[in-house]
């Protein structure tokens, strides 16, 4: 079984970033079909969003990070309105997207 992970850091304020929605969608043909959305919890963490019916987990991903609500909750405008990050899952491993984020800038890269 394979799973897809996140967890969204505010780097401006060294501190997780709680209530971003994201959502998690499969490349289909020339689209896009979507899997999984939720809010990050507390820490800023989201635990499996791979559906348990996804039995084959090949194929290309885009998680979604609406940051625009969360920055403007703190009075700020952010650069970026949300956040996409498109990655290949080629295998049944664990993948963990992590995300770090402020209001001019953010960082991505296969976790642990």
């Amino acid at each position: 079984m394979s799973g897809i992970t996140t967890h969204v850091l505010d780097t401006a304020r060294g501190r997780p970033a709680a209530g971003v929605a994201v959502s998690l969608a499969l490349q289909t043909g020339d689209g896009w079909t979507e899997l999984a959305a939720a809010p990050t919890d507390a820490g800023g963490r989201l635990a499996n969003l791979l559906p348990a019916q996804v039995k084959n987990p090949a194929g290309t991903y885009r998680l979604r990070f609406d940051v625009e609500p969360y920055f403007a909750a703190q009075g700020a405008t952010p650069f970026y309105p949300y956040v996409e990050v498109v990655f290949q899952v080629r295998d049944a491993g664990d993948y963990h997207v992590p995300l770090l984020v402020s209001p001019f800038g953010y960082t991505t890269y296969r976790g642990s």
